[in-house]
C-alpha cells in the first residue's frame, strides 16, 4: 500500500536575483527589485514529500524522525541565515531563483532517502509564491 508522508521546515535567507552576463537596466527589466545590488530576504517554507509502500511490519512509510534530522542537517543547516549568492557554492553559476533553490534542496535530499521512496519539494519563497519538483 503506498502512502505519502509529509514534513515541514523553514530557513531565512538572502539572495539577488542578477545574471551578471546583463546590464543593470536588463536585470532592473527582468528580475525588478529582486535585483537591487544589496540583496533582499525571505523566510522560506519547505514541505517534503516522501511516497512510498508502507511496510507491513512497521507501519510506516520512513521514520519521520528521520526525516526531520535529514532536513535539518543537510537543508536548514546549510541555507538558514546565509546569502545565498556569496555562502553557497551550488550558486556561484546560477541564479538563486525559487526553481534553482528547489531542485538544489531536492538533490541534496535525494541522496539521503532511499531511492525506492519517491521525493517531492514544494518551497514557499512567500505565503503565495511557490515552486515545486519534480512535477
Amino acid at each position: 500500500m503506498r502512502v505519502a508522508i509529509f514534513r515541514k521546515g523553514h530557513f531565512n535567507a538572502a539572495h539577488r536575483l542578477y545574471n551578471p552576463k546583463w546590464s543593470d537596466e536588463k536585470n532592473q527589466e527582468v528580475f525588478g527589485i529582486c535585483s537591487k545590488p544589496n540583496f533582499h530576504g525571505h523566510n522560506y517554507e519547505l514541505e517534503i514529500k516522501v511516497t512510498g509502500e508502507m511496510n507491513p511490519e512497521t507501519g510506516i512509510v520512513m521514520d519521520l524522525k528521520k526525516l526531520k534530522e535529514i532536513i535539518q542537517i543537510h537543508v536548514e543547516n546549510r541555507y538558514d541565515h546565509t546569502n545565498l549568492n556569496l555562502d553557497l557554492i551550488e550558486f556561484q553559476d546560477k541564479i538563486p531563483t525559487a526553481e534553482n533553490i528547489c531542485i538544489e534542496i531536492y538533490n541534496i535530499l535525494r541522496l539521503q532517502i532511499s531511492e525506492d521512496l519517491d521525493l517531492v519539494v514544494r518551497l514557499y519563497e512567500t505565503p503565495r509564491n511557490y515552486v515545486e519538483y519534480p512535477v
